[in-house]
């Protein structure tokens, strides 16, 4: 049949999720909860970074940007996949699916690039100390960060402008949880091996950042097995779990999705690593920042339940008494510990003491 006389595709159909009346309520409802925990656990990260002093660092920085990703990563899948579980017409159009596809793999990308970024600035802080507040200065920081978002949503610019010119002219059922480029490719009604260019592009990316994380993260350990100070040494571990969890995450369903090149898994295995990739990973985010942070969690505490600012005369009556040399010294560990102002702990307390006026 000649290609001019075939229909051409306007929407595609998801085939593999249940019917409402078959039971697809209970995927349902566990999905939505999770999808609810990961916006609101990741929202809670980034507000905790921007509004604890004591978090406005590079680390934390490239923590708070990360979790700002996962937002919108997981408004690109799940919202569709909760709606295709209740609703009859389980298609999505031919514009939608190819801005489905590029939004996820975009944003997936800037992820991967600024996990990268979190491994080096750890390498920096952890092996050289003394010059990483010269190295990892505010300005690079912001390129860093910038950079990787720019590459990451040019880079799969034209591989969505390739796919938009292709024929589609049935099928139309999409055998994935969410458009993806190989059930999607498959669909197309002419050669599409130029396509391997493209891959072969996306695997020297990811391999190139599991390369530079792993050699940074096995050059950290190194070094912290070197320092002679136990507690100094856990802490440093502590700090590194939980960029290296989220790392094996993240990179481990990468690399099972797309860099398996002609090894094919059954359907549901399939649809199991599409869900880790997709849900999963962003579900543990806010988990393992939360929870193996101690900084994190007070922050977030900070934040839920806010302690009321003491009255500054309550402050100065708990001095009053006591030697003048030792107010200033005093003053300074009270204000910290009420959380009088705007004080964090990163900042240094500087109080003058004239007659009867305290100069904070």
């Amino acid at each position: 049949m000649d290609q001019e006389n075939q229909t051409m595709v306007t929407e595609f159909y998801f085939s593999d999720f249940p019917q409402f009346e078959k039971g697809s309520l209970l995927f349902f409802i566990p999905l939505f909860l999770i999808y609810v925990f990961i916006i609101v656990g990741n929202f809670m990260i980034f507000f905790a970074v921007q509004l604890d002093a004591r978090l406005h660092n590079p680390m934390y920085n490239f923590v708070s940007i990360f979790s700002f990703l996962e937002i919108w990563y997981t408004i690109v899948t799940i919202p569709k996949m909760l709606s295709n579980l209740v609703s009859k017409e389980k298609t999505i159009s031919f514009t939608g699916c190819l801005l489905q596809m590029y939004f996820f793999h975009s944003l997936g990308v800037t992820e991967a690039l600024v996990l990268t970024v979190m491994a080096i600035d750890r390498y920096i802080a952890i092996c050289y100390p003394l010059r990483y507040a010269t190295i990892m200065t505010p300005r690079l920081c912001i390129q860093l960060s910038a950079g990787s978002s720019i590459f990451g949503f040019l880079m799969l610019l034209p591989e969505i402008v390739w796919i938009s010119t292709l024929p589609f002219c049935g099928p139309n059922q999409i055998h994935q949880l969410f458009c993806d480029f190989e059930p999607v490719l498959g669909l197309a009604c002419t050669d599409t091996s130029m396509i391997l260019i493209e891959d072969v592009i996306h695997a020297i990316s990811i391999l190139t950042s599991v390369c530079i994380i792993t050699l940074s993260y096995l050059r950290i350990i190194v070094v912290i097995l070197r320092i002679p100070s136990g507690k100094s040494r856990q802490k440093a571990f502590s700090t590194c779990a939980a960029h290296i969890t989220i790392f094996l995450l993240f990179f481990g369903s990468v690399t099972l999705m797309y860099l398996r090149f002609s090894v094919t898994f059954p359907p549901l295995l399939d649809k199991a690593i599409a869900l880790m990739f997709a849900v999963l990973a962003p579900l543990f985010n806010p988990i393992i920042y939360s929870l193996r942070n101690k900084d994190m969690k007070d922050a977030i505490k900070k934040i839920l339940s806010p302690v009321e600012s003491k009255p500054i005369v309550s402050v100065v009556s708990q001095i009053e008494g006591r030697q003048p040399q030792l107010h200033s010294k005093l003053l300074c560990g009270l204000i910290k510990k009420h959380n009088i102002g705007n004080w964090g702990y990163s900042r240094k307390c500087k109080i003058q003491l004239y007659d009867d006026y305290i100069i904070v």
